[in-house]
């Protein structure tokens, strides 16, 4: 009889955690800039069907060789996520990047317009489908290696879209992809964007973060960097914190134990989480 109790009860207290966690949605967007459907997943706290106020938003990007799903179902803890979406009050959205787009506009590719699509497509989608604070005091971004470099590319290029932006391990010299004994499979991978041109050191160099320096001045937006100590990106990372310093630009740069691992990234996630919640209160 006591053993029944006892499964009864840990029956009653995991539905009560599954009620009260937050909520996943997985959202078909229609690209017409790429003339395809994509997914984004959105995790909404579980105070979002309780009231009627609106919510902050953070866009968490996935990186190479992943797909929107990465952030839920790739950490060692399933629930990092979700357990941050209600610790926090936020809207989380993990959009489409495919495999090796670098969330770039392709010149030759209209099936890979990337930056197109997080901004013209996904971003108008979900301040139409939830309750998102739809301007800029009330959007962040950050990701993960290509997505670091994505967060920054889209925050860079679009200031007036975000009011902060991230990276983790993030690939912000994309240069240094043609400078390594891997070039030839870069090659290959980079000619859904690139084309032909795909073998030209130019095009990387042109749409590396580590180059936008100048851009990232003008901005002044609030920016956290951090990378593991065996992380094989540390280098480049270290050069942009170096530029960023030399030009007295603000920003939080850290490097902590770990490398290019789902361990280091969800460790990497709460910092950043803490970081955009003092700025959007800063911002309200």
């Amino acid at each position: 009889m006591k053993s029944l109790k006892a499964i009864l009860f840990l029956f009653f207290l995991s539905q009560s955690f599954l009620t009260h966690a937050a909520k996943v949605d997985t959202l078909s967007i229609a690209s017409a800039s790429m003339g395809k459907t994509l997914k984004s997943a959105v995790v909404l706290p579980n105070s979002y069907t309780k009231g009627k106020i609106k919510y902050p938003v953070m866009y968490l990007l996935h990186g190479a060789y992943g797909n929107f799903g990465d952030w839920l179902k790739s950490t060692p803890n399933k629930m990092a996520v979700k357990d941050l979406a209600d610790q926090y009050n936020m809207i989380i959205v993990m959009p489409e990047g495919e495999k090796y787009s670098f969330y770039l506009d392709s010149p030759t590719n209209k099936e890979s317009q990337f930056e197109t699509h997080i901004i013209k497509e996904v971003i108008p989608k979900i301040d139409a489908t939830y309750r998102t604070i739809a301007e800029k005091k009330g959007r962040v971004i950050t990701g993960l290696s290509m997505g670091g470099h994505g967060a920054m590319y889209l925050s860079i290029r679009n200031p007036e879209l975000f009011l902060a932006a991230g990276s983790m391990s993030g690939a912000l010299d994309m240069g240094a992809m043609l400078r390594r004994d891997t070039a030839d499979q870069v090659k290959k991978l980079m000619e859904p964007v690139f084309g032909a041109d795909s073998g030209k050191q130019e095009l990387y160099d042109v749409n590396a973060v580590l180059r936008m320096v100048d851009k990232i001045k003008a901005n002044k937006m609030p920016l956290i960097i951090d990378v593991g100590v065996d992380d094989f990106l540390i280098e480049s990372n270290r050069e942009l914190h170096r530029r960023l310093v030399y030009e007295r630009i603000p920003h939080e740069y850290t490097e902590r134990p770990g490398a290019h691992t789902w361990e280091y990234w969800e460790n990497s996630l709460p910092y950043h989480f803490y970081f955009f919640s003092k700025i959007l209160k800063e911002n309200p």
